[in-house]
Formats: C-alpha cells, structure tokens, sequence
C-alpha cells in the first residue's frame, strides 16, 4: 500500500477543498494510493458542511484529520496553525510510515521539507502560485512594516529551498513554470518542474445534464425573462476580483443592451458588498442578481449565462495563476471575457475560441468587445471539447498519477 500524506492548509470543507482537493484525491483513491488528508479548516464552515465532506471522504476511505483554523492574531495564528499540523503529521508519520507528503502550498511545504530532510519522505511541492509575492501584490502583506518585509523575505528564502529539495514542483501554468526557469535554479530543479491547472469535473460542470425544466424555474425565481442577455460571474469577490471594473463592463453592455442582467454566484456574505458597488455606479438594483449556491447547484445557475466574465489584477504574482472558475465556465460552453496578463487564460480563451480578451481596463476596449458580441457565434461544443482536453478531471488525476508513480520507482 502507498501511502500518502495530503496537506493542505485550505478547508475541505470551504468551496476550494470541495472543487480543488477532494475530487483529485478520490480519484487518486481508486488507483490504489491511501490518504491521510490534514486540513485546516474555518469553525464555521466545519460546522456547517463537516457531516457531508466526512461521508464524501469515507466514501474513498480517505483518513481525514482536521485541524482548527484561526484567524487572529495576525501572523501568530498562522504560525500556531502550522504547528498544530506539523505535531499531527509527526506523529501520524511515525505510525504510518509515509512513503510520500504532498503539500498543497507554500505553508504546508514547510512541513512537508521538515519530513523529507529529517525523515526522507518524497516531497511534493505543489506551489498553487507564487504565494509570498500574491501576499504583496494584493497588499495582504506591507513591505514598508518591518515584520511582514521580514516574514517575505523568509518565504523568499524558503521557496528556493522548496524547489531546490522537493522531489517535484507542481506549477498551475507554462508561464509560471517560464518564470521558475528564469530563477537561479540548479538545472535539476529546473527539470523537476510539472504543469497540472486547476482542473474540472466535466460530470458535474455539464450543460447537457442540466435539466431544462430547472432553468426555467430559475428564470421565473430571479425574473429573467427568455429574451435577456445574461452577464455571470463565478465565485468569491476578494482580493484579486475587479468589481468595480467588470460593473463599469456591465454598464456600457447596458448601453447596448437593455434587456441585460447580471448574475453574481457568490458567497451570501459578499452579498451587500456586491450591492452597494452597483449602488455607488448608479446601476438599476433590478439588474443585479445575487445568488448563493451549493457547489452542485452551481452548474444549474451557470446555465442562466449568455456569457460570463472575470477581471483579475495583473501583477507578477498572477503568472502562475489558474482560474478554477475559467475550467467550470468553459466547461459549460460558456464563452468567457477576461483580461490579459494572467497565467495561461489568454492563451487558452483564444486558442479555443472561447471568449475575448481585454487589453485595457476602460469603456473603449469594452465597447470593442461588446460590439462583436452579436456578430460572433461561438461554437458551444468545441469549446467544452477544448475544456475536456485542458482541463478535465481525469486528466488532472493521471498527471498526478504519474508524478507518484515516479517518485516510487526512483525510490
């Protein structure tokens, strides 16, 4: 039996484990590999989703072992969630014997670095982005405070390390993994590096098995008639998220087109936030939609789109970034406007066909787009084949496959 030590300092029981973790490692489960999952997860969305994501992970005799997540103090709760982790792990090690620990960014591969130097254990450096510049281009971090300049430069400093020692390093993008080989890195780190995206599960996110009947019901609740163009956008309004931008977009769409809605799946508790920005631009309350969904209701809403939308702040960090929302929406056959200047997204929207891309972040590019909306027809179809191709599910579960089987046959 291989054994696997998964940790991840995300919740399962947050959307992100749901969509990001727990989907690959069933499927690695039905390959043969056993996991002990180690995850951090929010009282309040343990709480609320603990019983359905512990029967999920049963299903796949997953050994789940959470741990509390906290939030304040800033920086001390992270470092004393990390060491309830690492105890755990130290002590889960010594009764099972880990042949491989797979870290799910740069926290965890703090952990998993420790096992590999002190007890050999192959480790997997899945970096998910370039974390400690994300901290200061989002200005989650201040480079001026003398603490978070010192807590960068020490990530800094560990980054290397992680993909000088990790037995593999798990870009999300060609581009990150060109900015990585850009580093000074030694040639054999350079080598070990792997690209896997965020990936989609083609059997849920499927236009096809959502019913009509639902749709149409949906329509009627949120009083979209038949005939209206329908703007979405997917997921969390956070950090990285232009609302105010893609509300701008909106605008110069109603110009166009007054028979338009759009429709945010969002968290509840963003809600007001998302309200009160329309407000402040002076968009009818009427035309804003504001749903929160279960993550397998989330297919029924996308379904409502004419076409969906994301603007992320370019910046440095965002070359290894991979949308998990560009996978879901493609999937559906949803044709897609972001901008430019973020992992893969532009490569991939336009090599597929599959949306426009914004240059610039004003009304004249977005009358550009908006004008060839009507006059292009996207081909629904080739744009879910493409997603199947980049993105799947199974083939983010054989990528990871073959990166364990690796690591074991050079044992």
């Amino acid at each position: 039996m291989i054994r696997v030590l998964y940790i991840s300092y995300d919740g399962m029981t947050d959307n992100l484990g749901q969509s990001q973790v727990i989907p690959y490692l069933k499927g690695l489960s039905k390959l043969g590999y056993s996991f002990t999952l180690l995850s951090c997860e929010k009282p309040e969305n343990y709480t609320k989703n603990k019983t359905l994501i512990q029967e999920i992970l049963n299903e796949s005799n997953i050994d789940w072992r959470p741990v509390v997540y906290h939030k304040s103090p800033p920086v001390l709760s992270s470092v004393f969630d990390i060491y309830q982790i690492k105890t755990k792990a130290i002590s889960l090690h010594k009764v099972l014997n880990f042949d491989i620990v797979h870290c799910r960014s740069y926290l965890p591969s703090l952990i998993g670095l420790m096992l590999k130097t002190k007890h050999g254990v192959k480790f997997i450096f899945d970096m998910r982005g370039f974390w400690a510049d994300e901290r200061i281009d989002g200005n989650l971090w201040n480079i001026k405070n003398p603490i978070y300049n010192y807590i960068y430069k020490f990530f800094k400093r560990k980054e290397k390390e992680f993909i000088e020692h990790s037995d593999v390093i798990i870009s999300l993008t060609e581009a990150g993994k060109i900015e990585m080989q850009s580093w000074k890195v030694s040639p054999a780190a350079s080598e070990k590096i792997m690209v896997i995206p965020c990936c989609v599960d083609m059997l849920l996110f499927n236009k096809k098995r959502v019913d009509l009947q639902d749709i149409s019901d949906l329509k009627f609740k949120l009083d979209i008639n038949n005939n209206e163009f329908v703007l979405s956008y997917l997921g969390s309004i956070g950090t990285w998220y232009m609302l105010d931008e893609m509300l701008d977009f909106f605008l110069c769409l109603l110009e166009k087109k007054k028979d338009t809605k759009f429709l945010f799946i969002s968290p509840e508790s963003e809600h007001k936030y998302i309200r009160e920005a329309a407000s402040k631009k002076q968009l009818d309350s009427k035309s804003i939609i504001t749903v929160e969904s279960a993550r397998n209701e989330v297919p029924k809403y996308l379904a409502l789109s004419t076409c969906s939308i994301f603007f992320i702040k370019p910046s440095y960090s965002k070359k290894s970034s991979s949308p998990t929302k560009q996978a879901e929406i493609m999937a559906m056959g949803i044709p897609l406007i972001c901008n430019s200047n973020v992992g893969d997204v532009e490569e991939i929207l336009l090599k597929n066909r599959a949306g426009f891309i914004v240059k610039n972040f004003n009304n004249k590019s977005y009358i550009d787009i908006i004008n060839k909306i009507d006059s292009h027809i996207f081909d629904t179809h080739k744009i879910e084949a493409s997603t199947n191709e980049s993105f799947s599910l199974e083939k983010g579960i054989a990528l990871y496959s073959k990166v364990y089987r690796k690591l074991l046959s050079s044992s």
